[in-house]
C-alpha cells in the first residue's frame, strides 16, 4: 500500500512538473510573439505564436488577440488555395476563442465578422447568397445584443435583398428583415446619442473639454456616423420595392391574420407613414389596432395624423400633446417632438414647428436635423420677416448660423451644414453692400414670426 501511494506521488509530481515545464516554455514563447505583434513584425511572430496556440490553447486570450492580427496580416500577402487556407484558420482561431475564452468573446460580434470574412471572400470560397444569408442570419439570431458592426448589418440586410430580387424571399421576408434590422440601427444610434449627448451639452455651455472628453466625443461620433451612412445604404438598397402599391397589399393580406400581433402592427404602421400611405383606409384600421392593443405615445402620435387628415386640428393637436406626455424616454421623445415640427413645417406654420424642433434639441443635443430645419425656415421667410430689402436679406444670416450649429453638435451633418452655410451666405448682403450700406456692426431686428436679431458682420 505504501509502495503505490509513493508510486502515486511520483506521477503526480511528474505531472506538475510537466505542466510547469509547459507553462514556462509557453510563456516564453507568447512573450516572444507578443513583442513581434506590438512591433507589427508579423512575419517573425508567426512560428512561436503558432506552437504556443497549439500546445497551450487555453494558455491566454492573447493567443487569439494577436492571432487574429497574424492571420489578417498573411491574408493580404497570399493568394488563391494559401488564401482559401489562412481564411479557414482565422475561422478556426475565432472558433477557439468563444471555446476557451467564452466570457471574453461577444458571440453575436465574433459570429458576425466570420459571416463578413467569407461574404468579402465568397468567389474564392465558392459561396452562394443561401450561405452567407443563413451565416448572418444565424449570427444575429445567436446574440443579437452583440451583433452591432455596421457593416455586417448592412451586409445581412443586403443579402436579404439579393435573395427577394432573385425570388427566394417574399415581400413579407423583405420587409420584416428591414424592419429588424433598422430597429436594431436605431437602438445603436440611441445607445451612441445618449452617451454623446452630455458632452454637447458640455460644449453648448462652454465648457472646455477633457482629453477624455474629446476622444469618447470622436469615438461615438464615428459610430453614429457608420450608422448613419448604413440606414441611408438600406434606404438606397431597398428603393422602390417599399412603396404604397406594395406595401397595402401586402399588409391588406396579411391583417387577419396579424391584427393582434402589437410588433407587426406597429411596424406596418411606422412603415405606411414613412412612405407617405396614409391616404390609405387601411393606414386608419392599422392605427386604431395599434392604440387598442397597446395606447402608447406612438399611437397617440398616429391618432393625431388621422385628426390631422380629416381636418380636425384641435382634436389632433390634443392627441400629439398626448404624445408627448405618455413617453418617458427622453430620446424616443425626442423623435415624435422631431416628426411635429416636420408636421407643421409642412403646413407652414413655421413658429409652431421651431418649437417643437426646439423641444428635439434639449431632449437630444447631438441630433443637428433641427438646425437645419430651422435655418431653412429662416430662409424660406426672408422675404416676408424684413422691413427693407438689406435687412430682408439679412434674415440669411441668421439662416447660416442656425445651420452651422447642426456641423457643430451633430458629426453626420458637417458636410450639409457647410454646404448650407455657404448657400446661406451667398444669398446675404456681400461687403460692398454692407460697407456702402454703413451697417457694419451693427443690429438687425428681425419680426414677424422669427422675432430674433442678427448682427451685420464687420468688414
Amino acid at each position: 500500500m505504501k509502495t503505490k501511494i509513493t508510486f502515486l506521488f511520483a506521477l503526480l509530481f511528474v505531472g506538475f512538473a510537466g505542466f510547469a515545464q509547459q507553462d514556462e516554455e509557453c510563456m516564453t514563447k507568447l512573450s516572444i510573439f507578443h513583442e513581434y505583434v506590438k512591433a507589427k513584425n508579423y512575419d517573425a511572430a508567426y512560428e512561436p505564436w503558432k506552437a504556443v496556440r497549439e500546445k497551450c490553447p487555453k494558455f491566454n486570450i492573447a493567443i487569439y488577440i494577436d492571432g487574429e492580427k497574424i492571420l489578417e496580416d498573411k491574408l493580404y500577402k497570399v493568394e488563391g488555395d494559401e488564401k482559401v487556407a489562412v481564411i479557414n484558420d482565422l475561422l478556426k482561431l475565432w472558433e477557439q476563442r468563444v471555446e476557451y475564452f467564452p466570457s471574453k468573446t461577444p458571440k453575436g460580434e465574433f459570429a458576425a465578422q466570420a459571416c463578413q470574412l467569407q461574404y468579402d471572400n465568397y468567389k474564392l470560397l465558392n459561396k452562394s447568397a443561401e450561405d452567407l444569408y443563413a451565416c448572418f442570419d444565424a449570427a444575429y439570431k445567436l446574440d443579437k445584443a452583440t451583433f452591432t458592426n455596421p457593416k455586417s448589418l448592412y451586409t445581412y440586410f443586403s443579402l436579404m435583398v439579393d435573395l427577394y430580387d432573385a425570388k427566394k424571399k417574399t415581400d413579407a421576408e423583405l420587409f420584416d428583415k428591414y424592419d429588424d434590422v433598422a430597429e436594431k440601427i436605431e437602438s445603436e444610434v440611441k445607445n451612441y446619442s445618449e452617451k454623446l449627448n452630455p458632452i454637447i451639452e458640455k460644449e453648448e455651455a462652454g465648457t472646455e473639454l477633457s482629453s477624455k472628453d474629446k476622444q469618447y466625443k470622436k469615438y461615438y461620433e464615428s459610430y453614429l456616423g457608420a450608422y448613419d451612412q448604413v440606414s441611408g445604404a438600406m434606404d438606397k438598397k431597398l428603393g422602390d420595392r417599399a412603396n404604397c402599391e406594395n406595401l397595402i397589399p401586402l399588409y391588406e393580406k396579411d391583417f387577419e391574420a396579424n391584427k393582434t400581433n402589437i410588433t407587426w402592427v406597429r411596424r406596418a404602421v411606422a412603415k405606411m407613414y414613412e412612405k407617405e400611405c396614409t391616404d390609405s383606409p387601411l393606414f386608419v384600421k392599422l392605427v386604431n389596432a395599434q392604440h387598442e392593443l397597446n395606447p402608447s405615445a406612438n399611437s397617440a402620435y398616429y391618432l393625431g395624423v388621422l385628426k390631422d387628415k380629416e381636418g380636425k386640428s384641435d382634436e389632433a393637436l390634443t392627441f400629439y400633446k398626448e404624445a408627448i406626455s405618455l413617453e418617458t424616454d427622453n430620446f424616443e421623445k425626442s423623435k415624435i417632438t422631431y416628426k411635429l415640427g416636420r408636421s407643421f413645417q409642412k403646413k407652414g406654420s413655421f413658429g409652431t414647428a421651431r418649437d417643437y424642433y426646439r423641444q428635439t434639441l434639449r431632449l437630444n443635443p447631438s441630433n443637428g436635423r433641427p438646425h437645419l430645419a430651422i435655418a431653412a425656415m429662416y430662409a424660406a421667410s426672408a422675404n416676408s420677416c424684413g422691413d427693407t430689402p438689406f435687412n430682408k436679406r439679412a434674415v440669411y444670416w441668421l439662416a447660416a448660423q442656425e445651420a452651422a450649429k447642426a456641423g457643430n453638435v451633430d458629426a453626420t451633418l458637417k458636410k450639409s451644414a457647410a454646404q448650407s452655410v455657404a448657400s446661406y451666405n451667398a444669398k446675404a448682403p456681400q461687403r460692398s453692400e454692407i460697407f456702402s450700406s454703413g451697417s457694419a456692426g451693427k443690429v438687425i431686428n428681425i419680426g414677424c414670426w422669427i422675432n430674433g436679431s442678427v448682427t451685420v458682420p464687420s468688414i
